[in-house]
């Protein structure tokens, strides 16, 4: 198989795709989707994140989810960690990999962290420490790399920034995740964001975090990959949104990621019909219809409401 053939997918329907759920889905269902989703093979699972209850009262449950998963070989299981006290519930939770999180806005990372840009990354050092000394893979999302919802269009030159002032933070030992958080960009202007940051991080070493308010998530993909990307994060169901921007829906759905993949002839090692179990799983736990455009025709033919 032709290495440049493969791409790598990032599950993060547990964390990103059930933090703005306002019912609360019981541990123990979430630790059923988790494991619904190893079975599918993917190589990293974002499973939760240890933020404060009082901001996320969905991921109160964090380490309990954590302790309660059946953990399969060859998947890393990640969680957010936003600082010290969360550092410490997340290590003692087993957590294989940590992500921190800030943004190209100013605006947002204020609303989202009570915080400009340069404070979030300051106050993630004993987080970047952690993951250095335990020899953690570390993740640096940054979100609105498109779009604000309190700026409007961010200049690919801010993104550009942010990611250089995370690669300071840890002397470039750092996974950069592009966020296209508000799932407004069409391909272009993904294009003009990886190649300004291609300059820091070439586009083989970027992860890109899509939302598909818009619909064109996957015609994202397909730009990105004719880049150089080789990596994207997926929300199984389409679950997901985000608590600090407005009218974002939820992010690409892992399932049409996958379909889109296998016909352009890209290697995942991912199962899709695992996926999509687990998929269904999620959409009954939730009571959402799967936003999954490749499955709408199975969907009706089983007298599912239209995805």
């Amino acid at each position: 198989m032709n290495d440049d053939r493969r791409v790598r997918i990032t599950e993060v329907g547990p964390r990103d795709g059930l933090q703005n759920e306002s019912v609360i889905v019981p541990a123990a269902d979430k630790i059923a989707l988790v494991d619904a989703l190893s079975a599918a093979g993917f190589p990293e699972i974002e499973t939760t994140s240890f933020v404060s209850p009082k901001w996320v009262p969905q991921l109160a449950d964090a380490a309990e989810v954590m302790a309660g998963i059946a953990r399969r070989p060859g998947t890393l299981y990640s969680a957010l960690v936003p600082n010290e006290k969360g550092l410490a519930r997340a290590l003692e939770a087993g957590a294989q990999k940590l992500s921190i999180f800030t943004a190209a806005s100013e605006s947002f990372c204020g609303r989202n962290l009570n915080a400009s840009i340069a404070e979030s990354i300051e106050r993630f050092s004993p987080v970047i420490a952690a993951a250095r000394d335990g020899g953690l893979p570390l993740r640096g999302y940054v979100s609105c790399v498109v779009e604000c919802p309190y700026e409007g269009r961010i200049a690919p030159e801010a993104v550009l920034g942010t990611v250089r002032r995370l690669l300071d933070a840890t002397d470039g030992e750092i996974e950069i995740a592009l966020g296209e958080t508000l799932g407004v960009a069409v391909p272009e202007e993904i294009a003009r964001v990886l190649d300004a940051v291609a300059v820091a991080v070439p586009p083989a070493a970027v992860d890109l975090h899509l939302h598909d308010t818009r619909g064109f998530a996957l015609a994202c993909v397909d730009r990105a990959l004719s880049l150089g990307v080789r990596a994207f994060d997926a929300s199984c169901a389409g679950l997901g949104g985000c608590p600090y921007a407005p009218g974002a829906s939820g992010n690409l759905a892992t399932e049409d990621l996958l379909a889109f993949l296998e016909r352009g002839g890209w290697v995942t090692g991912v199962d899709a019909a695992a996926v999509e179990i687990a998929g269904r799983l999620a959409s009954r736990l939730t009571g959402r219809p799967r936003r999954v455009r490749s499955l709408a025709c199975d969907a009706v033919s089983e007298g599912e409401s239209s995805d």
